[in-house]
Parts: structure tokens; C-alpha cells; sequence
């Protein structure tokens, strides 16, 4: 008699937990408006394109030739505005039970021009393009002078973490969207996508700086100087860690450490494939 009780008293007890939650879920759903406003430069020129994001629902949405917007939001939603060479701008919605039409003025990020010099890329000579690498950027003093400022970080989503999901729902909160991610595989999907995209970007630092020449003079054939690039960057970590400094002496130091390995693996692919024809 007293397990069926208890029995009894946990299916209460659970019958409450799922109830309040959906209540939760439910009041969440009714509390959502449209928040519209329009989006303006310092000048009062309508801004269109403006890709604006509601923080806590990952909804997006974009502005029109008008600078006109409307997205879906909750009280207390942060939205952020962002838009290329304009600094981000955020902002706290329905905060008093609701909004009237949003007046989002963006500002330009200051740009020093300055003078215009041809440089050389580097030769594949350290000491030379060791010196072309340090040289004084007068743009970044200015801009450290000034206090100009400067973009923090990627604009990016940032994946759900099992430890950030799970630990709340412990403490008796859903995290919705973060457990929806984890399950679907999003959270997975976005973090290979950025490590892909962060590689390439580095690639193409590297690209931008150097030569094909310094490459080819070296033997590695044109086509293949992304992919050498990649394999100093698995093999040599070091070589990604200098191309995070932004240090392209460093770079090309251990790059030509990983050089003759590199070199001989195409030697004996390219015999291996001879072989195989002669067969």
C-alpha cells in the first residue's frame, strides 16, 4: 500500500514538472511580437542589407532599400545589427511590455587611407621578408592613437555545448534551441564548418603574401600550394600559430622545415602512379 503511494506521488510530482514547462513553453510562444523599425547611417541615410539577428532565437532577417525591418521577439530579446565596415550595434527589445517603431542608427568604422605604396610580396629570402613583415603599419598606429574601433571577433553563431545544456536542465531550465541543436546535429555540423573555414582563411593568408614563385622555385608545383600549405599546418602547428600572429617570417621559417618531406611524398606518389601505368 505505501509503494503504490509513493509510486503515485512520482507520477504527480511529474505530471507537475512536464505541466509547468509546457505553461513555460506556452507563454514563451504568446509573449513573441513583431518588432519592426528602420535603420539609418550617422547622416540619416537608410540603410538596406542590414542583417539583423534576434540573439536568443538565432532568427534572422535584412532591411530594405528603406532601411525598414520587422523579426519576431520576446521581452527582453537582444537583436544586433551588423553590416559591413559599420560598427554592430545591439539593443534590448519589448523591455516595457512593448516598443514603438525602432530608430537603429549605424556608424561607419573610421578608415585611414593614408598613403598609397606599391610593396613587393616576399621573395622567399628570410631576412629580407622577415624585414617586409615587421615592417611599422601607420594605419594601426594612427588607429591605436585615436583609439579607433576595431571589429571584435568573427560574427558568428556560436555552437551549443553539451555541458551548457545539460547543466541548466539539472537545475530545472530548458534550454530549447541549445538542445535542439545537439540533437539535430547542428552544434556538430557548425563547429566542421568553422574549422573548415578557419583553415582556408588561413590558407589564403598565407597566399596573399607570398609568391607562387617562392613555392615553385622550391619544386612544389602551383596547383599544389594550397594543399602544402595544409600539410605544414598538420605536421608543423607552429606554421598556423605564426600565421595567427600575423608573423610571416615565422611562417616561412617552418614551412621550409616541412618542405623536403612534402617533396618527397609527391616524388614517390608521382612514381607510384608511373608504376602503375607500367604495369
Amino acid at each position: 500500500m505505501k509503494m503504490n503511494v509513493g509510486c503515485r506521488n512520482m507520477t504527480i510530482a511529474g505530471w507537475k514538472k512536464t505541466f509547468f514547462l509546457l505553461i513555460f513553453a506556452f507563454n514563451s510562444f504568446i509573449a513573441q511580437q513583431t518588432v519592426s523599425g528602420r535603420i539609418t547611417d550617422d547622416d540619416g541615410g537608410y540603410l538596406s542589407s542590414v542583417l539583423i539577428i534576434n540573439m536568443s532565437t538565432d532568427q534572422k532577417t535584412s532591411s530594405n532599400a528603406l532601411g525598414i525591418f520587422s523579426i519576431e521577439a520576446s521581452p527582453n530579446d537582444e537583436l544586433r545589427f551588423v553590416k559591413e565596415d559599420f560598427n554592430r550595434v545591439s539593443t534590448r527589445v519589448l523591455t516595457g511590455g512593448n516598443n514603438p517603431q525602432l530608430m537603429v542608427t549605424m556608424i561607419p568604422i573610421p578608415r585611414d587611407v593614408g598613403e598609397v605604396k606599391i610593396v613587393k610580396k616576399p621573395t622567399g629570402d628570410l631576412e629580407t621578408d622577415s624585414r617586409l613583415a615587421t615592417k611599422i603599419n601607420k594605419g594601426e598606429i594612427v588607429q591605436q592613437a585615436v583609439g579607433l574601433p576595431q571589429p571584435v571577433g568573427k560574427m558568428r553563431e556560436k555552437p551549443a555545448e553539451v555541458k551548457k545544456v545539460l547543466l541548466p536542465i539539472l537545475l530545472g531550465s530548458l534550454d530549447v534551441q541549445g538542445t535542439y541543436d545537439l540533437i539535430s546535429g547542428k552544434a556538430r555540423r557548425q563547429k566542421r564548418q568553422y574549422r573548415y573555414d578557419d583553415l582556408q582563411e588561413h590558407i589564403m593568408w598565407v597566399r596573399n603574401r607570398v609568391d607562387n614563385e617562392y613555392f615553385t622555385n622550391a619544386g612544389i608545383p602551383e596547383e599544389r600550394i594550397s594543399e602544402f600549405i595544409q600539410y605544414s599546418f598538420e605536421v608543423k602547428p607552429q606554421v598556423r600559430t605564426y600565421v595567427k600572429a600575423k608573423n610571416l617570417s615565422g611562417v616561412l621559417l617552418r614551412m621550409e622545415e616541412t618542405m623536403p618531406v612534402y617533396l618527397e611524398r609527391l616524388k614517390q606518389r608521382k612514381n607510384g602512379s608511373i608504376s602503375k601505368l607500367g604495369e
